[in-house]
């Protein structure tokens, strides 16, 4: 198979470029931003960069770059567009920088919003050049730039400027464009329509002649621009050279037709005009989809146009069409065709006579329809009302090939498209991995069009939800696992032996050499299907690896993935693999294919099943695997084998690979997409509008929801009544009693809930009235019933004091419906999440709640909070492998949890046993939970019922506060409880002690009952099932393991009432959905009742590896952002707790009115200035380091020597002035710097300990949803901005630190960058060059924003920081040589004392001592004599020394330290960087495997 050449990747220019363009000279002169004197508006401008730099280099993406980026649209085009200056090139320049800016992915209209007037105006100029003859003033590249702009228009409708426009264009009177008969045959169909219809022909009288033309110009604006592409298409020669501006017009206009029809307010009307103007027909029968190459992506457009025409869709309704109904349509349509053949053309009573299956195949169509003439074919289609009348005696203008299709086309049988979609395989075969239609290479540039479905705002019904969703997942694991297989077999380097065979001369850590293969089971088809029903395999490979590596293998666990691969390598031992050449030809590979895992075999070839037991210890190297092929792959593979003689791929394998766990979940998301299309699945009415993106977005909030609920306990939430009143600004709040000592929380709050739906009344004394209690609050304090005499007995409190918004959320939360929180950095997302899972767990105790997460990591950390407050533990469980991480001994996984109601069980019965004994009462009682019931209920509650009768209040009589503690039956069994129990001080204070006892022992045998369960189900997976389908109230897993056991959970009958999802702007579409489904309707409906969505949009997107799927199909759009862009109402939290306030300011301009809480300006950590820095944050200014800026060994694998040397200085200053090094991450954009200064840290001060290394060296997204108080960050890029660009990133980049921030980049460069304008206005409103305080150690006490008292140095760039650093660390060494000097003259007693100090330096140096090959001194500068630096290594040892001196009171003996040459490079210091510097090594990371 010859793989495709790779796509030319676009090379953004240098800054020096950028500088000489004489674009840019044009900037400086009339536009760009940082000129103050610009020079007036010229229009000839434009004309002149239209024609010399866009037209001239014909449209070149590197021109339109740099001009969107000067700012063009925004500070020149835009803001002196007028009707009056309008003209093409102005025209044609602003729809380039608008396609630009989508090709970029930065928002486009922003511009327009901020000047509306004249885009009325504008557009309408667009359509008409739109439709303008091509030889004219528009060519034909220029009108595919014209389609892409109106296709971005149409794709916007969300934006009120543009779909005011666009509206003109798709609504009801487009059907002018109709042919009359047709038009009838439409309105007779929808009765509705005709008066809708005759309303606007009598409007359209009124109308003036003019605006009447005008009207009728944009409702035929569509019709004409089909006609027009027709003629086009046409014109397109079937063997003869053909320009490729015809064919990308062609392919852009078909994605625009897709977009119209893949759109429900867009495919309404329009659906009907395209099946008017038989496009479809026109395209199949084009000479351009039999041009192989240059019509292969247009014959895949056209395939999906196809699809989308023929949807299940009814247009007038938006309803989805069943089976059933899609057939009734089918039929209709042959059985009008039948009684016109039978009523007008004799010739074709055969088929009018015949059943419907005999003539509804494209075959027996042509048979009766192709021996007629083609005037004939035109009246039958006339008849149908689908070409005009032949009038009589003439003949027919249409060919004959295109009538015939035109009827067959529109009458033969559809394929089901479920039943397509089950007999897929859903592993990717070595076919469709290495397809570049199917599976572009990362090197998407943006620029053509692709046969891919988009994720935009709406969709046409759930069913076209899931498979859009379900094709791209599809495509971007198939992305995936290309980069795996590649990665992995070329580590194996395998080439042909000497015989023909196949060696392999490498190895992998992710694949093994398969040793056997045997199928071992294909099971019998269910009825109805012609594919196995499972087929069963054993893999044999040899595990002659690395102990950990063996341990990942063995550790395989059910339903992994792995693939099996075959490869015949043509190539010599010893040849060299060359990435850059096509991998298939080189590795000689064959054939692809997956399987599960079921499961490792045991000696005895039994499947060793995952459970709480331990696995058992398998003797030798050798181990097979059972796993499951995929049926429908196995039955193609055998049909192809038997057939066409093809050879048994099963028995070729020769490699197995695995993949990392945690990106290997593909399949089973799949299967759980395909499964929802094959049920009816059930989404509650409140949310199935919204998730397709139609009607009114904020229909699901609680304030709309039929069955909002009017008193609310908050339990815990409120810290004091004054908390509460500052919770519910506006309102009036009203206690229910005066008395200041018992307004205390708990509260329960009651609501104005407004009946109906919320309409206010009419009349005017009500309104007032009406509103004065929508305000009010009612609040009812309550007292929280006694649980015991313990102090575990006591409820665990919330602390946190919540702000207004934050109490909103949680309100919001605990109601019905849809709840959108948008909580940017440091808000306090996590804390509202818990109080919200609290909330619900004690007002709704019956009720279950899901908890859903995107990491392991989040959902560690919700748990965490969930354990401290106030719910039983026997409620909560943890699904998912993630527990392990879990900062906690409890362990809350399945069978952790079995293993505490065991043990639990086992706690209470001995605590029944006591209290038998405390009672005095014979015999067993705590032999089981059953017998503990009978207990409780003859000899506990007897007891009990007696002590109430004698001490209840007896009318007339006082009570005696004496009696409740004489009478009280149970003072034996709280003897251990503190003492005493009763105070005496009330009746009813006693009382409410005695009833709490009781309320605890009556807790032990609840618990009891409920463990009852567990001793009747025997094995440890049936508890845990019923743990999960029955005792647990709080659900937890992340969003993948959701897809992953989706089947499962719904064939157990898990059920939950409510979904709480964290981290939900960084969960794909999908994932976000499949929770949704977890359990199967009742009755037909959903049970699910709230959906709590907590997530921030305006940081990063999920992560999508794939360029084309990201930014062309939108894949990287999570539900939430969609929601948020569909409209649906949000509570933004809006003040931060994480960050100085001067550190918010960078980023808080992105939100809603972010603000700070009080302790960010009060505590004195935030108040504190950064010692030995006179900023809290800086942008440094970062130049060329020997001439070299950005370097790119790999593609895309960014580095910067010069910024990477710079920030790992400053981290080592920080360290040397006595900053905490794990205080202190560094950051950067780019994997390939994160390598770089990872490299540079290991050779610096890796080992150091008076320096260390840093908490994390990462990438800024990796980095996401953490903090640290300093963070250094290395922006690599100085040629183009790259993807920094995206604000989301910044955002994350500008947020993680708490208390310091510091840039290291290329000034000149971001600083132009409009989107990123915000932040780095105020980034160089301060000095470029980094100032620092040397003299000033860790902690200071100098406040923030005060002149230092200590000198300020200022650091010109790189290589003088580094020798500074370099002198500073040199200079410390020599004053510890100098005081360890003045040691030498203590008394020998003292000297003694230091012996514990000595051993443990001795011991050091054996260590080092063993590790020579360590030591590095190469890097000390010329200055520095041998003598010197021997020196200094003494010293760092006493240095060392000296830390342990002041722990243990002893004194520094340097006489017993070891000669120089046997210290570790640890020790010897930073290595200075003087200008002629080395030069950057190859830092390209390492493969995985090596150690």
């Amino acid at each position: 198979m010859a793989a495709p050449a790779q796509p030319k990747k676009i090379v953004a220019p240098t800054v020096s470029q950028i500088n000489a363009e004489f674009v840019t000279q044009l900037a400086c002169k009339y536009w760009a931003p940082h000129i103050k004197k610009k020079s007036p508006f010229d229009i000839k401008v434009i004309e002149d960069i239209y024609e010399k730099e866009i037209v001239k280099s014909r449209f070149a993406i590197r021109k339109i770059m740099l001009l969107e980026f000067s700012q063009y649209l925004e500070n020149y085009l835009w803001m002196n567009y007028s009707p009056e200056v309008s003209s093409k090139a102005y025209l044609m320049s602003i729809c380039c920088m608008v396609n630009e800016k989508f090709r970029e992915n930065v928002p486009a209209w922003e511009t327009f919003k901020k000047k509306p007037d004249h885009f009325p105006f504008f557009f309408k100029c667009i359509l008409k050049a739109a439709l303008a003859e091509t030889d004219g003033e528009f060519s034909l590249h220029e009108q595919t730039v014209l389609l892409l702009f109106l296709d971005h228009c149409f794709n916007s409708l969300e934006v009120d400027l543009i779909r005011s426009q666009v509206q003109q264009l798709i609504s009801l009177p487009m059907w002018m464009g109709l042919q009359p008969a047709r038009l009838e045959l439409e309105l007779k169909k929808t009765p509705k329509l005709r008066k809708f219809w005759n309303l606007i022909k009598k409007n359209d009288e009124k109308m003036d002649p003019e605006a009447r033309e005008q009207a009728y110009q944009e409702r035929r604006f569509l019709s004409q621009l089909i006609q027009k592409f027709i003629s086009v298409l046409k014109s397109v020669p079937l063997s003869e050279p053909v320009t490729m501006d015809k064919v990308h017009y062609c392919e852009r206009f078909i994605e625009l037709m897709i977009d119209l029809e893949a759109l429900l307010p867009t495919r309404r009307w329009f659906n009907t005009i395209l099946d008017d103007s038989h496009l479809l027909v026109h395209c199949y029968l084009s000479n351009l989809v039999h041009r192989e190459e240059d019509g292969h992506l247009f014959s895949q457009l056209l395939d999906m146009l196809k699809f989308y025409t023929g949807f299940e869709i009814n247009d007038q309704t938006g309803n989805a069409l069943t089976e059933n109904e899609m057939t009734t349509i089918h039929y209709d349509r042959i059985t009008s065709l039948q009684r016109a053949a039978f009523a007008h053309f004799p010739e074709l009573y055969d088929f009018a006579l015949s059943n419907v299956a005999e003539v509804d195949t494209r075959e027996s169509l042509v048979k009766f329809f192709g021996p007629l003439s083609s005037n004939t074919l035109h009246q039958v289609a006339s008849y149908l009302c689908l070409l005009p009348t032949l009038p009589k005696n003439e003949d027919t203008t249409f060919d004959k090939e295109f009538l015939l299709e035109l009827l067959v086309s529109r009458h033969e049988r559809r394929i089901s498209q479920i039943q397509q979609l089950n007999q897929m395989p859903l592993y990717p075969t070595e076919k469709i991995i290495w397809d570049e239609n199917i599976v572009p290479t990362e090197y998407y540039s943006g620029e053509g069009c692709l046969a891919l479905p988009k994720l935009n705002l709406q969709f046409l019904t759930l069913h076209d939800y899931l498979l859009r969703n379900f094709n791209l997942f599809r495509l971007e694991s198939t992305y995936e696992i290309r980069q795996d297989i590649e990665d992995s077999v070329s580590r194996m380097k395998p080439w042909q032996s000497e015989y023909g065979g196949v060696v392999f001369g490498g190895w992998a850590r992710m694949a093994q050499p398969i040793v056997a293969f045997t199928v071992v089971e294909v099971a019998k088809p269910n009825i109805g299907e012609n594919w196995p029903t499972r087929v069963r395999a054993d893999v044999t490979i040899n595990l002659n690896v690395r102990d950990h590596i063996k341990d990942e293998w063995e550790g395989l666990r059910k339903h992994d993935v792995c693939f099996l691969i075959t490869v015949r390598p043509t190539k010599p031992y010893g040849t060299k693999f060359d990435r850059r050449r096509p991998f298939i030809e080189q590795i000689g590979l064959v054939y692809v294919r997956g399987c599960e895992i079921q499961g490792m075999l045991d000696d005895k070839g039994r499947v060793i099943e995952d459970g709480p037991e331990p696995r058992p210890n398998l003797r030798g190297e050798s181990r097979t695997f059972r796993v499951f092929l995929d049926p429908n792959q196995y039955q193609q593979d055998m049909t192809n084998t038997i057939q066409n003689g093809a050879e048994d791929v099963y028995e070729t394998f020769n490699i197995i690979m695995r993949r990392k766990p945690k990106e290997n979940n593909f399949k089973a998301v799949l299967e759980t997409i395909r499964n929802l299309m094959n049920t009816d699945c059930v989404v509650p009415d409140w949310l199935h509008d919204i998730i397709l993106g139609y009607g009114d977005p904020s229909s699901a909030h609680y304030s709309k929801m039929p069955n909002q609920i009017a008193t609310l306990d908050f339990n815990d939430t409120f810290l004091s009544i004054e908390h509460l009143k500052t919770s519910f600004p506006g309102h009036n709040v009203k206690v229910t009693v005066d008395d200041p000592a018992l307004q205390i929380p708990p509260f329960r709050i009651t609501f104005p809930v407004r009946s109906g739906k919320g309409k206010k009344r009419k009349d005017a004394d009500g309104e007032d009235e009406d509103t004065e209690e929508a305000k009010t609050l009612i609040v009812e304090p309550h007292v929280i019933p006694n649980r015991g005499p313990y102090p575990y007995n006591q409820p665990k409190r919330n602390t946190i004091q919540f702000t207004h918004t934050q109490i909103e959320a949680i309100r919001a939360g605990m109601q019905p419906g849809l709840t959108m929180v948008v909580g940017p950095p440091g808000t306090g997302k996590t804390d509202v999440a818990v109080q919200i899972i609290s909330n619900i767990y004690h007002n709704f105790p019956e009720q279950r709640t899901l908890i859903v997460t995107h990491s392991n990591q989040a959902l560690n950390q919700l748990f965490e909070k969930i354990m401290a407050l106030d719910i039983d533990e026997r409620h909560l469980l943890r699904l998912g492998h993630g527990e392990e991480e879990l900062e906690t001994e409890k362990d809350f996984s399945r069978y952790g949890r079995v293993n505490y109601v065991l043990a639990r069980r086992i706690e209470l019965l001995e605590e029944v046993k006591r209290l038998q004994k405390s009672l005095g009462v014979p015999g067993d009682a705590s032999y089981t939970c059953e017998t503990a019931g009978y207990f409780f209920l003859y000899q506990v509650m007897s007891r009990w019922e007696e002590y109430i009768s004698k001490v209840k209040n007896k009318g007339s009589t006082l009570p005696d506060v004496t009696e409740v503690s004489t009478f009280f039956p149970f003072h034996e069994y709280f003897a251990n409880a503190p003492q005493p129990i009763f105070k005496g001080r009330s009746y009813e204070e006693d009382m409410e002690i005695a009833e709490g006892c009781f309320r605890h022992i009556k807790k032990i045998f609840t618990q009891l009952e409920e463990f009852r369960a567990s001793e009747l189900l025997r094995s440890g997976l049936d508890r845990s099932k019923y743990l999960l389908v029955k005792e647990a109230k709080i659900i937890a897993m992340t969003c993948t393991h959701a897809a992953l056991k989706r089947h499962d959970l719904v064939k157990l009958g898990f059920k939950y009432d409510n979904i709480l999802m964290e981290e939900a702007a960084q969960i794909l579409e999908i994932e976000t959905f499949i929770p949704l489904l977890l359990q199967n309707p009742q009755d037909g409906f959903s049970r699910l009742k709230r959906w709590i969505m907590i997530g921030d949009h305006h940081q990063l997107p999920p992560v999508i590896k794939n360029m084309a799927f990201q930014k062309y199909s939108n894949m990287e759009q999570s539900l939430f952002t969609r929601f948020v862009r569909v409209g649906v109402p949000t509570v933004d939290l809006d003040a931060q707790g994480r960050a100085r306030a001067s550190l918010c300011n960078l980023y808080n301009w992105r939100y809603k009115n972010l603000g700070n809480l009080p302790h960010v300006q009060l505590l004195p950590e935030f108040s504190t200035a950064n010692a030995g820095l006179l900023y809290d944050f800086q942008l440094i200014n970062v130049e060329d380091f020997q001439g070299v800026g950005e370097s790119e060994p790999n593609p895309y694998f960014y580095q910067n020597l010069g910024e990477a040397e710079y920030v790992v200085a400053l981290f080592m200053y920080m360290c040397l002035l006595g900053y905490p090094a794990d205080k202190i991450s560094i950051l950067t954009t780019y994997n390939g710097q994160k390598h770089l200064i990872r490299d540079i840290i290991n050779r610096r001060c890796g080992s150091n300990p008076l320096i260390g290394r840093p908490n994390k060296v990462t990438t800024v997204d990796r980095f996401q949803g953490q903090q640290n108080d300093y963070i250094l960050l290395s922006l690599v890029r100085t040629r183009a901005v790259g993807h920094l660009r995206d604000v989301r990133r910044l955002v994350v980049a500008m947020s993680r630190a708490r208390l310091g921030l510091y840039i290291f980049a290329r000034v000149s460069l971001f600083q132009n960058c409009f989107e990123l304008t915000p932040a780095f206005s105020q980034l160089t409103a301060r000095p470029l060059h980094l100032h620092i305080i040397p003299t000033e150690p860790f902690p200071t006490s100098r406040k923030n924003g005060e002149r230092p008292s200590h000198e300020v140095q200022v650091i010109k760039n790189m290589p003088q920081m580094a020798n500074f650093v370099y002198n500073m660390y040199m200079h410390l060494i020599q004053t510890t040589h100098h005081y360890h000097q003045t040691l030498l003259q203590l008394p020998p007693a003292m000297v003694e004392e230091g012996e514990e100090v000595q051993s443990q330096e001795t011991e050091l140096e054996t260590e080092e001592e063993a590790n020579p090959a360590q030591t590095d001194l190469s890097g000390l500068t010329d200055a520095t004599s041998s003598q010197e630096s021997s020196a200094s290594l003494n010293e760092i040892t006493c240095s060392q020394i000296e830390s342990s001196r002041t722990q243990t009171g002893a004194r520094c003996n340097p006489e017993a330290t070891p000669a120089a040459s046997d210290v570790t490079a640890a020790a010897a210091g930073p290595i200075a960087v003087p200008a002629e510097a080395h030069a950057p090594q190859d830092v390209t990371p390492a493969p995985q495997e090596t150690k």
